[in-house]
């Protein structure tokens, strides 16, 4: 199994640690793991912003890149979730990483230590369009791929909010054309997590980790935030 790894450019511009913890993953799971170094943007920031048609060289580029790998994983739901709504040769192919984990290694014990008290962030995208997690509007058994990995790493405490699949206000564009309802549906959402007691914040999408950290830093809020990639990693 040979598996190209896709960073997403916020991730790679602003947390490079979360793409650096889920190449250790992998390569410590056994799998062979390539970094193509052209690879750009997926195109989903101009999408979004009703330009489709100026991110189709940019899906071009990725297919191009990505075509000859059995599975491409990267540590981001929406942009997961953006490749496979807009690239139908990787529908089937890529992953987020916990997806991959839970779903394609079916991994049951992971090495990681984090002795910590975690809040569990679902992103929209990851609970409605990956499955990471049961949305509560389908009225369904409640499930969490994210906390069954979560529950194999030594030491830690698994919390969630009240309300716990509600939108944390980020939605990419929403957050510039709509910053008052973005930040107050943010600061809600952090306040939820921390009535949980967590010490940390984290979840499979940095974009909405880096709307909420905004709102705690600029709040002086006592949490911190961390990609599950790196707390799944932690200890390797």
């Amino acid at each position: 199994m040979k598996v190209g790894l896709f960073i997403p450019c916020y991730v790679n511009a602003i947390y490079p640690e979360a793409g650096v913890a889920t190449y250790r993953l992998l390569e410590y799971l056994g799998i062979e793991v390539d970094y193509p170094l052209k690879q750009t943007c997926c195109g989903q920031p101009m999408a979004n912003a009703g330009f489709e048609h100026k991110a189709e060289c940019l899906t071009k580029q990725f297919n191009k890149l990505f075509s000859g790998y059995d599975y491409v994983v990267a540590p981001s739901a929406s942009c997961v979730v953006f490749v496979k709504e807009h690239l139908e040769e990787m529908n089937g192919k890529i992953y987020e990483i916990c997806e991959f984990l839970h779903d394609i290694l079916r991994v049951e014990e992971l090495p990681g230590k984090f002795p910590h008290r975690v809040s569990v962030h679902n992103s929209c995208h990851g609970v409605r369009k990956l499955q990471l997690s049961s949305a509560s509007e389908l009225m369904i058994s409640p499930y969490s791929k994210l906390k069954k990995l979560l529950y194999m790493v030594e030491g830690i405490s698994v919390l969630e909010p009240e309300k716990v699949d509600e939108c944390c206000g980020f939605g990419g564009m929403f957050s510039i054309e709509e910053p008052s309802v973005s930040v107050c549906m943010g600061l809600d959402k952090v306040k939820n997590h921390l009535a949980t007691g967590a010490e940390y914040i984290t979840g499979a999408d940095s974009s909405c980790l880096m709307h909420m950290q905004g709102i705690a830093r600029r709040g002086t809020m006592p949490i911190h935030f961390i990609h599950i990639s790196q707390i799944l990693a932690a200890g390797l």
